[in-house]
């Protein structure tokens, strides 16, 4: 018997998706020389579209390169040759599924050893207590900065479609740029972005105009967007709804729920809303609400490992469901779910009671199994978190280097 999770989907620019199972985006840091895409993300990306997901969303590809997440984060702009793009696109359409290009910009969110510009909509840091040393110490956009970036957005998604991806997804989760100017605890301006959250979510929307303009009708266009931010004070479930509404008429296919910030991590499974302490489907609760009011199809993705939990967020009324880490442990598991199995492992759990660290050590595991994947080596999920953090901040550190040499050289070319 086929479930609804393997019915195909329509989405408004006319692109199907073969099934309703999607990879949701995790950040791979796995960039080559150049900040490009290279053999390691092909072999991943290969390797996932031979496990049977409808749609495979990438990792951060970076809209300006002097603003990156980490030292081997993918940068696609005006400057980048498109070969190595076309390549990843070419691996990830390999299994018949389609793949979308997760377009992204930092913000605030930028490590304070690394070059470039920290920017926000206001000079308000990342509050890690103690950790809050691991990040830059911003500096308020100006309009033309925020002009700039728009138009960045929208070169990155046109270059992403000649290269031969599906769609794009706009990042405006996690308390990355587009997240930051949603939020009312960091948002603080006085002008047109500041304030009431029609101006708040002005960036984002012009975003998605500029994006949606600058492709195919046919090309598909998404938003990831916190169901709340789980901060007392910033963005809540009430926020989503109305910025949900406010995408409706701009062309935007799909939706992705999420939640949670560096800050309030629930995006890594440490959810600080008693309402989300399910251990699977953690943001269930808040996106059943919203489903009752959009007129978008909607996404689900956090914490689904098992088909049940995956049937049910369907029954929620989504019209996807997004996995993640389950993916990073066992690629080939929607092929599972088609032949009535499951996972045979699941990630080694992280119960360390320093929540940054332990949300750093839970996305170092997770890129080590997508380094194995990559390489063609089964993941061992088993790995000490420990281990996998260590040799994660080696890897950053020598990508680090890299990226510094490759940043001032292409600045001394400009």
């Amino acid at each position: 018997m086929t479930s609804e999770l393997f019915s195909p989907l329509s989405l408004r620019s006319g692109h199907v998706l073969n099934n309703r199972i999607a990879k949701a985006a995790m950040e791979e840091n796995m960039a080559g020389d150049g900040q490009l895409p290279g053999k390691e993300l092909f072999g991943l990306y290969r390797r996932w579209a031979a496990g049977g997901a409808g749609l495979l969303i990438t990792g951060n590809v970076m809209v300006h390169a002097e603003a990156l997440t980490g030292p081997a984060g993918v940068v696609l702009d005006e400057a980048a040759p498109l070969e190595p793009f076309a390549e990843w696109a070419g691996a990830g359409r390999s299994g018949g599924g389609a793949i979308w290009m997760q377009i992204n910009h930092p913000g605030r969110q930028i490590g304070s050893d690394m070059p470039g510009v920290v920017w926000g909509p206001s000079a308000v840091g990342v509050d890690l207590g103690r950790h809050s040393g691991r990040f830059g110490r911003p500096v308020a956009m100006t309009p033309e900065q925020i002009q700039a970036t728009v138009s960045r957005y929208a070169v990155t998604a046109r270059r992403a479609e000649q290269a031969g991806f599906d769609g794009v997804e706009v990042h405006a989760a996690h308390g990355y740029l587009l997240s930051q100017f949603l939020s009312p605890l960091v948002n603080r301006r006085t002008d047109q972005w500041g304030g009431p959250l029609e101006n708040r979510a002005r960036m984002l929307l012009d975003v998605v105009r500029a994006v949606r303009a600058a492709v195919s009708p046919s090309f598909a266009v998404a938003v990831k967007l916190n169901s709340a931010d789980f901060q007392r004070g910033g963005f809540d479930a009430d926020d989503a709804r109305q910025v949900i509404a406010m995408l409706a008429p701009l062309g935007v296919d799909l939706v992705e729920l999420s939640g949670g910030s560096y800050e309030s991590p629930a995006m890594s499974g440490r959810p600080a809303d008693a309402r989300t302490q399910a251990r699977e489907a953690y943001f269930l609760d808040l996106a059943k609400d919203l489903v009752t009011t959009s007129s978008l199809p909607l996404m689900l993705t956090g914490g689904i490992t098992r088909r049940d939990t995956a049937e049910r967020v369907l029954d929620s009324g989504m019209a996807l469901v997004g996995m993640g880490t389950a993916l990073a442990v066992t690629p080939d598991l929607p092929e599972r779910w088609r032949q009535g199995r499951e996972a045979d492992a699941r990630l080694r759990p992280v119960t360390w009671s320093d929540k940054a660290l332990a949300s750093a050590a839970g996305m170092a595991q997770v890129r080590h199994q997508m380094r194995r994947i990559a390489r063609g080596s089964r993941p061992t999920p088993g790995t000490h978190p420990a281990f996998a953090l260590v040799s994660e901040q080696r890897r950053q550190r020598r990508a680090l280097r890299r990226y510094r040499a490759w940043l001032s050289a292409s600045q001394g070319t400009a």
